[in-house]
């Protein structure tokens, strides 16, 4: 692990592995450093892959109070100021945070955007984060899981189907499951659940706001999978005809979590081809 320290004074802690042309990895929402490692073995050979802890996770500081998605850019900027690394990969919540700072950050040269939850013309409701942000607070993580997997769409099709006491008795169980195989260090699911908040607060913050992206001066490549919810599409969609130095991959039969480690659903070795294809590929 190393570590940079943001412009508030805030520590933030990544992993490094490979060699070549620098390249950060920002994860998404329930996730930590650990969680892109396959898909940062597969570039090893192409790029320093640099895999960050965001806020409240890992290696990394806590959130604040004031926290929103200035700060997170500000993360970045700092991890691109130390390792000299020109090029991003954001996942979900992680590229919003990647579009963001490409709009602003001069330093990153291109940026791949696997699925970015934005909403466009309400297309992402976040009428479930009241009822969330309760069920942390009272402790109740099991239900507060639940009520985030319904409310992202991220559970698979049986998820809809089954009774709401069901779905949190097996929360609790794989959380007991998960807790009793963790080593020191793990981000497990339950340490992870809070930071959802902050995940979500960026879809609030970010919500209707693609028109600040048609000045994007960075190359920019956006990842899909074919499985995915629709609204993750619709993003897609959206940024595809506003970005002017784009290009997108769909990858059939693949789902939001297609770019992690295997053990979460991932497919890292189909995801890392297109990525090093195009870090790889000469400037436009």
């Amino acid at each position: 692990m190393n570590n940079v320290i943001s412009r508030d004074g805030t520590g933030i802690g990544y992993r490094q592995l490979g060699n070549g042309p620098g390249l950060v990895i920002l994860h998404g929402a329930m996730e930590s450093s650990r969680s892109h490692l396959q898909l940062a073995e597969e570039l090893a050979d192409s790029f320093r892959v640099y895999l960050p802890d965001r806020r409240g996770r890992g290696g990394s500081g806590p959130y604040g109070k004031d926290h929103g998605i200035r700060k997170d850019v500000e993360d970045l900027e700092a991890i691109l100021a130390q390792t000299g690394a020109r090029f991003v990969f954001g996942v979900s919540s992680g590229a919003i945070i990647a579009l963001r700072a490409a709009m602003e950050l001069p330093a990153i040269q291109k940026a791949a955007i696997f699925e970015p939850p934005l909403s466009v013309n309400g297309s992402v409701s976040t009428d479930f984060m009241p009822r969330f942000r309760k069920e942390i607070a009272e402790g109740n993580v099991s239900s507060a899981l639940v009520t985030g997997m319904k409310g992202a769409q991220m559970g698979p099709p049986i998820f809809n189907s089954l009774p709401r006491w069901l779905l949190k008795r097996l929360t609790e169980m794989m959380m007991a499951s998960e807790d009793k195989k963790a080593q020191d260090g793990d981000d497990t699911f339950r340490k992870l659940a809070p930071t959802l908040d902050y995940d979500f607060r960026l879809v609030e913050e970010m919500s209707d706001s693609l028109d600040r992206f048609k000045a994007m001066p960075s190359e920019t490549l956006l990842l899909g999978g074919g499985k995915s919810p629709a609204y993750l599409k619709t993003a897609l969609d959206a940024l595809e005809k506003i970005l002017p130095h784009v290009r997108r991959v769909e990858f059939p039969g693949l789902g939001h979590g297609a770019s992690g480690n295997a053990d979460r659903g991932g497919r890292p070795e189909r995801v890392a081809p297109e990525l090093r294809r195009f870090f790889n590929s000469p400037g436009a």
